[in-house]
């Protein structure tokens, strides 16, 4: 009786543990859908994200884009330093931003994007191995 009461017990906990981390994904996936429901113009990016030394870029896997510095590019950068080690560090992030071209007489990168929505702050992969640090 004991044994069947533990195991009904262990399968409800990982019931209830599984359906929070569906509900979660779900939440980015609808966010997702959004921006192509709203038909607002903006459009999700994931990729990590570094403000340092009053210039802000978010990394994707396929393109680098500046990002205009705002009142939302600064309640990103707040919610990003809980999982920075140093300044330079980059953290992965989830964005509805508006996308354009950079003007002509800018330095930079091809396109800007400013913050419109926050969608998710993730911790940096521990295991990547991808930094170079320079020293004296």
């Amino acid at each position: 009786m004991l044994r069947n009461s533990l195991v009904i017990l262990m399968c409800l906990a990982l019931f209830i543990s599984c359906k929070n981390e569906t509900k979660q994904e779900v939440n980015l996936e609808e966010n997702r859908a959004k921006s192509f429901d709203q038909n607002d113009g903006f459009i999700t990016l994931k990729g990590d994200f570094v403000y340092f030394a009053d210039a802000a870029v978010l990394q994707t896997s396929t393109e680098i884009y500046g990002v205009v510095i705002d009142m939302n590019m600064h309640k990103l950068d707040a919610q990003t330093k809980a999982f920075k080690k140093e300044a330079t560090d980059m953290v992965p992030v989830t964005v509805r931003v508006r996308k354009f071209e950079k003007n002509k007489d800018e330095e930079g990168w091809q396109y800007k994007v400013e913050i419109k929505e926050i969608l998710k702050v993730e911790a940096p992969d521990p295991n990547k191995e991808d930094v170079i640090k320079l020293a004296n």
